[in-house]
């Protein structure tokens, strides 16, 4: 599935809960999808015009345009159906945190210990939004969505749970290193260099 596919389907998919202006739907994406899911302004608008234009949302509201809503029509249902029944595009992965830590002898155990402490409390956070969320889908406030969307934060609770369970255990791994001074070799030049 394309990336502007993928778009889409995130559109159509928030459409198919509620009507939504522009902004809430970016807004709806970025605080119920965000944990697993990120569109920017830059990806939903062209995501819209281009999805009005072939007739699968249909713009409601004053005629001025101010307070419009975007809404599902039954084409875009069939569409959200179709985008939803083909195999997800795999991204390869990207962690930030692990590719310092990989490399962690060039910055040596401390900030690596830093860079650590900083990953546990921000899958912290998200484990507590995550809890904060369950507790709001008690309301059913997504109706018959609700079931579906807790699988994806049941998923967002164990992806932080595990995070902080990783976290403490590379605690204990740099807790058994020394610090070394970055300006020093951390390793001997192989035989053939010496």
């Amino acid at each position: 599935m394309a990336r502007s596919d993928q778009t889409q389907t995130a559109v159509l998919g928030a459409l198919s809960i509620m009507p939504m202006s522009g902004y809430a739907l970016r807004e709806e994406i970025k605080n119920t999808l965000g944990h697993f899911w990120s569109e920017s302004f830059g990806q939903i608008y062209p995501a819209l015009a281009e999805l009005q234009r072939s007739g699968l949302v249909e713009r409601q509201g004053d005629a001025g345009g101010r307070s419009s809503s975007y809404v599902l029509t039954a084409a875009g249902t069939v569409r959200l159906r179709e985008l939803l029944a083909e195999p997800p595009q795999q991204n390869k992965p990207r962690n930030g945190v692990l590719l310092r830590l990989f490399f962690g002898h060039q910055l040596g155990p401390e900030a690596c210990r830093r860079l650590v402490l900083e990953t546990r409390s921000r899958a912290e956070t998200q484990l507590a939004a995550m809890r904060a969320a369950r507790a709001e889908l008690a309301d059913g406030n997504l109706g018959e969505n609700s079931p579906f969307a807790l699988i994806t934060i049941a998923a967002g609770e164990r992806s932080a749970q595990a995070t902080i369970d990783w976290a403490n255990d590379a605690l204990a791994i740099l807790a058994t290193l020394d610090e070394v001074p970055a300006t020093s070799p951390l390793r001997s030049p192989p035989a053939a260099a010496r």
